[in-house]
């Protein structure tokens, strides 16, 4: 079994470092060298820079601009980090123990660091308002999507919980707000095959075999809108936009489906009016059946006159 690196370097800005393994055969003479050649989107003055600053550490302390490349060892670093518009929403608790953070993540808050959204997501505020260094997401929601997001306070437990959203024993139910349609028959299951292209922002539903599935219940309607309930049985990605959008009801706000819309990223009007309502399951810790219900609401049902 192989041992695990542990980083010397703290974290920085609720951010792990990042960690480079220096490949066994290469042609390069020192580790700048490498640098350079594995991190072609960051100016070699600036790797320098970083250099000069010890930003980037060995295991036996930081790297020099003449350090001599060594097979098989590793590089740890922080990255610069982006420019970012601050999301003017909180990130609310709705319960929290020794094992599980239970939070309500708001519209336009990624769960995790990606791309342009580092510092500016549900987790890393997490780990610095909880001072919970190792907090780790068990699942994920979209950007645009607020609602219920299950933490894990010790990556150790991490599969545990992980585990239930795999083998789908997970209860998941979702509310959404678009128009209504007094010829469809509900309650109704949708089943439909989507695909995700890398690279592609948008998911398709295209002929074959079903691998998606959502029970949409109507709860409530008024002035030609419509409260839905949505049970998803499976978890692809904007499945639930997908499957109200085909059936001629778009989710308010979207801007994905039907039509991909340009969003300046500090726009904070008029969210995807989707909400993680419940999720419920059997603690893998405890046994104890557990159920959550998110505090947040969506705008255009409860205070149309401010959407």
């Amino acid at each position: 079994m192989r041992r695990s690196v542990r980083s010397p370097l703290p974290q920085r800005h609720g951010l792990d470092a990042a960690r480079l393994r220096l490949p066994e055969d290469g042609p390069w003479p020192t580790v700048r060298a490498y640098l350079v050649a594995r991190l072609p989107r960051v100016d070699p003055a600036r790797i320098d820079a970083m250099l000069a600053e010890r930003r980037f550490v060995g295991a036996d302390g930081p790297v020099g601009a003449d350090t001599a490349y060594a097979p098989g060892t590793f590089v740890w670093f922080h990255r610069d980090l982006p420019d970012e518009v601050p999301v003017p929403f909180e990130v609310g608790i709705v319960y929290r123990d020794e094992h599980i953070v239970v939070a309500d993540k708001p519209h336009f808050l990624s769960t995790i660091p990606r791309g342009r959204h580092v510092t500016e997501t549900a987790l890393v505020r997490l780990r610095r308002r909880l001072e919970l260094p190792a907090l780790v997401p068990a699942h994920r929601l979209d950007r645009p999507t607020a609602g219920l997001v299950l933490f894990v306070a010790r990556p150790e437990l991490r599969g545990r919980y992980q585990t239930l959203f795999r083998d789908r024993r997970v209860s998941k139910e979702y509310e959404a707000v678009a128009a209504h349609r007094p010829e469809l028959t509900l309650p109704t299951v949708v089943r439909s095959r989507i695909v995700k292209e890398r690279g592609v922002l948008t998911a398709q539903e295209v002929p074959g075999e079903p691998n998606a599935e959502t029970r949409v219940e109507l709860l409530d309607q008024r002035g030609g809108l419509a409260r839905y309930r949505l049970l998803p049985t499976t978890g692809r990605t904007h499945q639930l936009r997908l499957h109200l959008n085909g059936l001629g009801i778009p989710i308010l706000g979207d801007t994905f489906y039907p039509a991909l819309l340009d969003r300046p990223l500090d726009d904070f009007t008029r969210p995807l009016q989707l909400l993680a309502k419940v999720l419920e399951f059997d603690d893998p810790l405890t046994g104890e059946r557990r159920r959550f219900e998110s505090r947040l609401r969506l705008a255009a049902w409860h205070s149309p006159a401010d959407w």
